[in-house]
């Protein structure tokens, strides 16, 4: 791990930029002010998640990442200016933001798959800057506002949480239905969250070990297993939150058949995973997750405004921003989060 020393200025004024695979420094910040269509954002709190650290270790596909960067996709701010054509009052409202930067033109976006945007791939901390820095200058139309007291710690973990409500609402999980989750970092927490607000007769979660049983029951699940031999089956719907093939491949074996499987996690290019004949014959339904449009973002806020979900519980680590190299390298199923 290759640092450089903080320029001139204080850790108020300085914002972390990854020049390349496994370098990265403390720069002088400076806001940006906001064009038309465009905020201001003060961050509170940003997060560090797995492609955050693909992107510093120099194993994030080409295509997703531009270099030198400003890291931070999962935030938390208050608008402090707005551009022209912005509605004065989004001032000083409590926020979080999509990161994918849509054209808002092509079909994909007018059907509101704004991550599959066909204009091609752009996204907040990885081709654009991020929030790993005192302030954000994005397009205003893909904030979110939150209640006035809403805790902005908190809210940081609303990025992760619209990419699980992604997933939920691909489940279409219902009152009754027997369902699980596959995985027990912060992807899976949520997913057991999501789930149990539709009132499920059960609700199995699958680690590698017991580690965070006590929290998945708090969540939510009414049972915990440890991968292996002998889990149970026939299930209704299963969110695959590990982001590996073998953790995909136990999914499926949980469902019954003509269940409904959602993938969140990515796993290794190449990856030997799930048997096309075995959903063919067993008529799996199988549907997959890259990012959160709109509605899953809406969902989740939703959620989170209504006290329904509080992923306070996730967080392990609280560091200043000017540890960014200790918080990339924490090890851990915990959230670690960065205040500028």
């Amino acid at each position: 791990m290759n640092v450089r020393p903080v320029g001139d200025g204080d850790a108020a004024s300085v914002q972390v930029v990854v020049e390349a695979p496994g370098t990265h420094r403390l720069a002088p910040h400076t806001p940006r002010t906001p064009g038309p269509g465009e905020a201001l954002v003060a961050v509170h709190a940003v997060g560090i998640c797995g492609s955050d650290r693909e992107l510093y270790r120099g194993n994030r596909p080409a295509p997703y990442v531009r270099y030198p960067v400003v890291p931070g996709h999962e935030w938390s701010g208050t608008v402090r200016e707005v551009g022209a054509g912005v509605p004065e009052h989004l001032a000083g409202r409590k926020v979080v933001g999509e990161g994918f930067r849509n054209c808002q033109v092509c079909a994909r976006c007018h059907a509101g798959e704004t991550t599959l945007c066909e204009a091609g791939y752009e996204e907040t901390g990885f081709t654009h800057p991020g929030a790993m820095a005192p302030t954000l200058t994005l397009p205003a139309r893909l904030l979110h506002p939150l209640p006035d007291d809403a805790d902005l710690t908190a809210a940081a973990l609303l990025e992760p949480a619209a990419c699980v409500a992604a997933a939920a609402l691909l489940a279409d999980a219902r009152p009754g239905e027997r369902v699980a989750v596959v995985g027990t970092g912060t992807l899976g927490m949520l997913a057991v969250r999501f789930l149990a607000a539709v009132s499920p007769a059960e609700l199995l979660v699958v680690g590698l070990d017991r580690e965070r049983e006590a929290l998945a029951k708090e969540f939510g699940a009414t049972g915990f297993a440890v991968n292996g031999p002998g889990l149970p089956g026939g299930y209704d719907v299963v969110i695959e939150a590990a982001g590996s093939a073998e953790a995909a491949v136990t999914a499926a074996a949980l469902l019954r058949r003509g269940g409904r499987l959602v993938l969140t996690g990515i796993p290794a290019p190449g990856a030997a995973g799930l048997d096309p004949a075995d959903l063919v014959l067993r008529r799996l339904e199988v549907r997959t997750v890259f990012g959160a449009p709109p509605a899953a973002w809406a969902h989740a806020v939703r959620l989170f405004g209504a006290g329904l979900l509080d992923p306070l519980p996730l967080v392990s680590h609280r560091l200043p921003l000017t540890e960014f190299g200790r918080a990339v390298e924490a090890k851990g199923p915990g959230k670690v989060l960065l205040l500028p």
